[in-house]
Parts: C-alpha cells; structure tokens; sequence
C-alpha cells in the first residue's frame, strides 16, 4: 500500500502557500502607489523646492524642467509592455530600496552632502514602485530612472572635473571657428581675444547643462527608436560631439555679435535665442546620424 502524507506535510504545504500573496488588481496598485507617492512628496517636500530652486537658477541645471518630460515620453512608448501590478513576492526588495534612500538621506543631512540627500529620492522611487506594482514594472520603467539621473545633483567635485576641460575645449574650439569665418581671434586661457574685446568662457558657458540636456534626450531617442544594440549605443555617446559643437556654435555666434554688432543684441542670443533653437538643432543632428546609420547597415528581411 503506498504511504499516506503526514499531518505535519499538510500543515507545512498549506503554511508555504498562505506566503504568497493574491496579486492585486490595477486599481488597487493605482491607490497603492498614489498613496505612497504622496508620503514620498511629503517627506522629501524640502528637497524638492531646493531642487526646483536649483533648475531655476543654476545654469548647469536649467535642464530640469524637460528631463521629466522626456522620461515621460519614454514611458508612453513603451506603453504596450507594460506588465501591470504583480505579487509574486513579499515586496522585501521594495523596502530594501526604501532602507538604502533612508540611509542616504540620513547620511546626506548628517554630513551636510547634498547631493546625496537630494540622490536618495532615486533609490525611493524605485522602492515605491516596486511595492505598489513588482518587480517587472521597476524594470519596465527603468529608463525613466536612468534619466533622474541627469536631473539630481551631482557632487561638487565630478562638476568641478567636467567644467574646466569643457571650457578649455570651447575656448579653442570657438577661437578656430572665428578664424575660419574671417575674425582675428586668438585665445588666452579660458578668454576670447578679439581686438581690444576680451571675452571669458566662464563655468556657465562650459556647456556642462547642455552636455546633460543631449545626453539625457539621446538617451530618450535611443530608448524610442527600434535600433540594434550597437546602434543605440551610438545614439547614445553622440551627446558629447553635439554639445560640444551646440556650444561651440552659440559662443562663436555671441563673439561675432560682440564684435560687429552690439553687446546688447550677443547677450540676447546668447542668453534667450540660444536657449530656444539648440534643441531643435540637436533633434535635427540625432535624425541625421539616425539616416547616416540607415546608409550604413542594411537591414536583412
């Protein structure tokens, strides 16, 4: 006769599968993360508004306005993968993320580092969408943390280090173009010369803010378009080639109006007009290098 399973079996496999719990139906996952996204905007409501101050009067970080407007965009294409609530665990990995932006935050205001205080908010966004909707939303979603990225402050030190060689570059980058179109220009140090006008590249003018706008809207592109591999990869590290020849083409158009025109009309482009046609520039080099690649790989059907 075969054995019969122990009470003590049963009582185990019942215990294991009480573990798992129900999955939860999308409106419920809704006013899960609605409730923990406002005790997130409670707790961080300080960090926020030293933040927006930050996008509106750091140079560096004017780009924190349309940063959350491309991870948006992302996220509506990629609006068909979107693999709704699941429980298939406990959420244990969720308040682990929660554990480590605590510690940051802690961390952070103990020892007066900003950067990293404001930082923790990544780490909790991703705990709080891992509680509300699992595992495969946080990795469905992952392109729009990447992009936070680019909009959190960085420590001092990393911005000091990308500063000076940027400015370095647009210094000499700008005197050559000068040249080219005819203007005796010649640079000293991180200073224009032209005549008797003496222009300075200063940190604002390093396109440190700008470098972090392409990056963050070629990464946007490369997450939108269906490319291989390689191809985003491309897509991706062209930030750096068009925002060193964004900011190239804005100072060496701001000199030539210092020079022939009037100090008044280089401050305005430089200052406004820039601001409004770069990104459209930017867009049209991306769908450029985009057509360049079509030319360059064929397509097997």
């Amino acid at each position: 006769l075969p054995a019969r399973p122990s009470p003590r079996g049963h009582r185990v496999f019942r215990h294991r599968q009480s573990l798992v719990p129900p999955p939860l139906s999308a409106n419920t996952a809704g006013m899960w993360w609605l409730a923990l996204m406002a005790a997130l905007v409670w707790v961080y409501w300080p960090s926020l508004v030293l933040l927006a101050k930050r996008w509106s009067q750091d140079p560096q970080y004017t780009h924190g306005y349309v940063v959350p407007l491309f991870a948006a965009l992302v996220l509506w294409l990629r609006r068909d993968r979107f693999p709704g609530p699941t429980r298939s665990s406990l959420g244990l990995w969720g308040l682990a993320w929660l554990l480590v932006a605590a510690l940051g935050r802690i961390a952070g205001n103990l020892f007066s580092f900003e950067w990293l205080e404001i930082g923790s908010l990544l780490p909790a966004t991703i705990g709080v969408v891992w509680l509300a909707y699992g595992r495969r939303t946080v990795l469905w979603a992952w392109p729009a943390f990447a992009l936070m990225m680019f909009i959190l402050p960085w420590p001092w030190q990393v911005d000091l280090w990308l500063t000076h060689p940027l400015r370095r570059v647009a210094t000499v980058c700008s005197t050559f173009a000068l040249q080219t179109i005819g203007v005796p220009a010649l640079s000293r140090g991180n200073v224009i010369i032209v005549g008797n006008m003496e222009v300075g590249v200063i940190e604002a003018c390093s396109g440190l803010g700008m470098l972090m706008t392409f990056f963050a809207l070629s990464t946007a592109v490369a997450f939108a378009v269906e490319r291989p591999r390689l191809d985003k990869c491309v897509i991706f590290l062209s930030a750096v080639p068009i925002a060193l020849l964004m900011n190239v083409i804005r100072i060496t158009v701001t000199v030539f109006l210092f020079q022939y025109a009037d100090a008044e009309t280089a401050r305005v482009v430089f200052h406004d007009v820039a601001g409004w046609v770069m990104m459209p520039m930017a867009l049209g080099a991306l769908g450029g290098l985009i057509a360049l690649l079509n030319q360059l790989w064929i397509v097997e059907e």
